[in-house]
């Protein structure tokens, strides 16, 4: 794939592999920029992406997270709360809706401060997390296995979803939030 771009790209001394039959990443000729991650999920499972949103609630140096009920798929891992974007919704409304829908909480959606795509074995997910410094009501769990509030130091101490991890990391180091 990366030969198919450089060579698109008009890289010499690239040759592309294999039969030419097969699906090719998406290339922007106006920028000459090659997307193959982009594209790598879909040409592998030939399944279109789920949007969901996430919010990093934070509350000083502590920031909430949740741990998916048993019987939801990857149950008992940890996760940021969100959810999936309805057809026509906007991203800050998904999440105000979600966080309401699954804390009870009316919150205030800050600006985004991740992005990340990811293949699941049986899903592929593109997840955009917000941060949540502000929100009215008390947090009462309404779907989770439990919901607590961490310090971003212990953060790497819990089972993360796999998409969440490099954000995990990123929060934990004070890079992000």
């Amino acid at each position: 794939m990366i030969a198919w771009c450089l060579s698109a790209l008009g890289v010499k001394g690239f040759e592309v592999p294999g039969p030419q039959s097969l699906p090719r990443p998406t290339m922007s000729l106006a920028t000459k920029r090659c997307d193959p991650l982009l594209e790598y999920g879909t040409l592998m499972t030939e399944q279109k992406s789920i949007l969901v949103t996430a919010g990093i609630v934070v509350d000083g140096d502590r920031i909430l997270i949740c741990q998916r009920h048993h019987s939801d798929a990857y149950g008992m891992q940890w996760e940021f709360p969100g959810g999936k974007v309805k057809e026509g919704e906007e991203l800050k409304a998904c999440l105000r809706r979600e966080l309401a829908e699954e804390l009870t909480i009316e919150a205030e959606i800050g600006e985004e401060v991740f992005r990340v795509r990811h293949q699941y074995p049986d899903r592929n997910v593109e997840v955009v997390f917000f941060v949540v410094r502000n929100f009215r009501g008390t947090v009462r769990n309404q779907v989770f296995e439990a919901v607590e509030w961490v310090r971003r130091g212990r953060l790497a101490e819990f089972d993360f979803l796999e998409a969440d991890r490099e954000l995990v990391r990123r929060i934990s180091n004070a890079e992000i939030v």
